[in-house]
């Protein structure tokens, strides 16, 4: 199944790459932007014995488990030539973060809260580093600027939009709709990834010769023709 995104901004032509990307961070961001005017209130009205500390705790969890993990996972990822491991940790990570969105409402007590929050972090921390990596590379030429700008604007827009729509959601049909939204757009990022794999890994053409590790190689009709002279 093809997927076509035309984003065209005032003559300037973007890579597709680079359009899937923007659009799986507006899904990403868009759906846990549901999530931040209400994270407080749901903490303290849901969670037995969570109070105002409780939610600093939490937030706290996050941002230093994400912060940690993040750079040793760019290391790592920048060791390894391709975006092979950059793609899969990616798409595990935008799973892991769907899956941390419906755990927050089976979330009972304190202890089991934080492992949520550990978890988010988790999540964030492997998906910044490896969505970075692959984005980085398919830049523009000429307009890398650009390309960071509308990514920067539509994650912007978009958790502008959420808030108050996860707002109004909560205050209409309760916390869970909220959550359930922010995990089914978070997997729905995903998806859109995994849909079109090609853009990252491309696939073998009689001019980009597909190598088999290790045994063979498909050769092109140059080489062919250089080895039958």
């Amino acid at each position: 199944m093809r997927i076509k995104i035309n984003i065209d901004v005032n003559g300037l032509k973007i890579n597709r790459i680079i359009k899937f990307f923007v659009m799986s961070d507006l899904m990403l961001w868009g759906g846990w932007g549901l999530i931040g005017p209400i994270f407080s209130i749901f903490l303290v009205q849901t969670i037995s014995g969570a109070t105002v500390a409780t939610v600093g705790g939490v937030v706290a969890t996050y941002w230093i488990t994400k912060s940690l993990i993040q750079l040793p996972v760019a290391v790592a990822l920048d060791r390894h030539e391709g975006e092979r491991d950059d793609f899969y940790t990616l798409i595990f990570a935008l799973l892991l973060a769907g899956f941390t969105a419906l755990a927050y409402l089976l979330v009972e007590d304190i202890a089991s809260l934080y492992l949520v929050a550990f978890l988010q972090g988790l999540s964030f921390g492997l998906y910044a580093p490896a969505w970075a990596g692959i984005f980085s590379r398919h830049l523009d030429k000429e307009h890398y600027a650009f390309d960071w700008s509308l990514d920067s604007t539509t994650i912007g827009l978009a958790s502008g939009i959420a808030a108050f729509v996860g707002g109004g959601l909560a205050n209409a049909f309760g916390f869970d709709i909220v959550f359930i939204l922010a995990s089914v757009l978070s997997f729905f990022s995903a998806l859109l990834l995994l849909m079109v794999p090609d853009l990252v890994f491309p696939k073998a053409t009689i001019n980009i010769p597909f190598r088999f590790p290790g045994f063979m190689k498909i050769k092109t009709p140059i080489e062919i023709e250089k080895k039958g002279q």
